[in-house]
């Protein structure tokens, strides 16, 4: 089976869709029509160890400014390439300096909290929502840093300290390692138990369906067999040290965390060391999970390492969504049933 027929409202579309803000505008929505501040505050982190900024939105553009990975741009539009044949035709407006493509820069913003000293028994998720800050052996911006935390990665927050500046620290745990580090209090959001919430907890768990369509590069979520939530997401690529498929077949979500640090390999050699990544649902024990995205955005083609890479958001909704629901206050669910996950090719 190919795939479901079923057809969508331009309504139901908007409505249902996962794929966000900037996914909307990919397919040809005019964004200052309907969001007029939408770029008011929009910035874009370089993912990839550089890029360039074209002069048109185009690889075959003239070449205007490099930029190296971290670098934080302001995104004043966004516009589709002319390139039909490119699977991702969205390239940012970067101010009046040039057009950067989309898939090298992650959306992100800068909001800072203020922080709060109460933290619950057994800590508490948060989630970062500046563009990356630092965690730090000790809180002093001059002491050593184990790691970088992105953009709408989450950690857990377990206390906050009050430095002798009187700046407050939030003191996060690295789940692999089981180690304590300290970041700025104000670079990470609390999240509230509301905004973890399940999604349509009366509808049956024998009446859900995610469906991953790996030609499509799409995940679609059905309740009775009707679409209500659809996202483009990357899945298992090709890599010079081997190919990484996305297993096909019918697995479900058993295992699901809200946040977790997932290293494996040599980094120099495509290996990777992510923490903080969000909302993964487990469906092996071999580790292939659905899961939020920080390290590119460069959805609608094969990436990741077996893996269904999606945006943060869309995870977050799946990860409301399927069961078993983790509660706020715990750290995972490991449970004998899930909700089923179709995968097809």
């Amino acid at each position: 089976m190919k795939s479901n027929n079923f057809f969508l409202s331009r309504r139901d579309f908007l409505k249902l869709s996962g794929v966000g803000l900037f996914g909307l505008f990919a397919r040809g929505l005019p964004l200052n029509s309907l969001f007029q501040d939408a770029y008011e505050t929009q910035q874009g982190r370089v993912t990839s160890r550089l890029i360039w900024l074209y002069d048109k939105p185009s690889f075959n553009a003239n070449r205007l400014k490099m930029y190296w990975r971290d670098s934080v741009l302001s995104i004043s539009n966004a516009t589709v390439s002319e390139d039909v044949s490119d699977y991702n035709r969205v390239w940012y407006e970067i101010g009046d300096q040039g057009f950067a493509y989309s898939g090298t820069l992650q959306p992100v913003q800068t909001i800072l909290n203020t922080p709060v000293t109460n933290i619950p028994k057994g800590g508490v998720l948060g989630e970062v929502s500046v563009p990356y800050t630092d965690a730090h052996l000790q809180t002093d911006l001059n002491s050593f840093v184990a790691y970088r935390m992105y953009y709408e990665t989450t950690h857990w927050v377990m206390s906050a300290i009050i430095a002798p500046d009187g700046r407050i620290w939030y003191q996060v745990l690295d789940d692999k390692w089981n180690k304590l580090y300290y970041a700025p209090g104000e670079h990470l959001r609390l999240i509230p138990d509301d905004e973890l919430a399940p999604l349509s907890p009366d509808i049956p768990d024998a009446d859900k369906k995610i469906q991953v369509r790996l030609s499509d590069q799409l995940v679609f979520a059905y309740e009775n067999g009707n679409p209500v939530f659809v996202t483009r997401a990357a899945t298992g690529g090709i890599y010079r040290d081997g190919s990484y498929s996305t297993p096909t077949g019918l697995f479900m979500t058993y295992h699901k965390r809200p946040t977790r640090h997932m290293a494996a390999g040599d980094i120099t050699a495509n290996g990777f060391d992510l923490p903080g990544v969000p909302w993964v649902m487990y469906i092996t024990e071999a580790g292939i999970s659905l899961h939020g995205t920080f390290w590119h955005n460069d959805f609608g083609h094969p990436k990741s390492h077996g893996c269904v890479n999606l945006t943060p958001s869309a995870a977050k909704w799946l990860f409301r969504w399927t069961n078993p629901v983790v509660k706020p206050s715990e750290q995972f669910a490991y449970k004998d049933k899930g909700t089923l996950v179709e995968i097809i090719k």
